[in-house]
């Protein structure tokens, strides 16, 4: 049995992952915004077979109050050993563009806040000389495009403090997982059309749990996005400004 907390609980993603982990037995603690839809999810873990399931809520723009959020962890499973930021949002491209002033709260919860709780973790983990901080970026970090820039940056820079801390974390005996989904379909993205490069949470949860198995440093989800990502990081900038994607 592993001691789990997932932060960003209610998410299509991370709601998939704790399926899987509760049916391995685990016991999880469950943090997301909303707290009637989170105790939604709460009971159907139990029901699944998970040893135990407490909950919290958190805003991911109060770095101030993560330190007790992970205390209260901790002290509700005895400890930890996998910890999921799984917690996000879907830029609105066009109204920071109108709205230069957005950016700073895009960046607090699509990044920041992410970092913020990565360093608590880490801290935590280091002491006891094992762990894992597995947490969700994006492909659309590897580069960015004029469709959704300002949610990639965000996510650039999330997966490079995440390089650097699994450097640091490393010789320590803790895991750090940068997660790329691709396109996952989700209620966030309902308004987009879904092709044959879109996947579904249940996908990428499975690819999740595999990871956190195995240590992986950077997963890319499902498998072809990497090679997707490779090419249109390979294009060069004098052709891919030409490119409206």
């Amino acid at each position: 049995m592993r001691k789990v907390l997932i932060l960003g609980a209610s998410s299509p993603i991370a709601e998939a992952t704790a399926r899987l982990l509760a049916q391995r037995g685990d016991a999880l603690f469950l943090v997301a915004r909303n707290a009637e839809r989170l105790a939604a999810v709460a009971d159907d873990l139990r029901l699944r077979g998970a040893a135990r399931v407490d909950t919290a809520t958190f805003d991911a723009r109060r770095t101030e109050d993560f330190a007790q959020l992970l205390d209260a962890a901790r002290a509700s499973l005895d400890g930890l050993d996998v910890a999921l930021i799984a917690h996000g949002k879907l830029t609105d491209q066009s109204a920071c563009e109108a709205d230069p002033s957005l950016l700073a709260e895009e960046f607090q919860i699509n990044a920041v806040s992410a970092m913020a709780l990565s360093l608590h973790l880490a801290g935590y983990f280091a002491s006891q000389h094992r762990g894992v901080i597995a947490v969700i970026s994006s492909v659309a970090g590897d580069r960015g495009r004029q469709s959704n820039y300002v949610y990639g940056a965000s996510k650039a820079a999330l997966s490079a403090f995440l390089s650097g801390l699994r450097q640091k974390l490393h010789p320590i005996g803790v895991s750090v997982i940068t997660i790329k989904p691709g396109l996952v379909i989700s209620p966030m993205t309902a308004a987009f059309q879904h092709g044959a490069l879109w996947s579904t949470a249940d996908v990428v949860a499975r690819d999740i749990v595999r990871a956190i198995d195995k240590g992986t440093d950077v997963l890319y989800t499902p498998w072809f996005w990497r090679a997707i990502m490779t090419v249109i990081r390979a294009i060069p900038e004098r052709v891919f400004r030409r490119i409206r994607i």
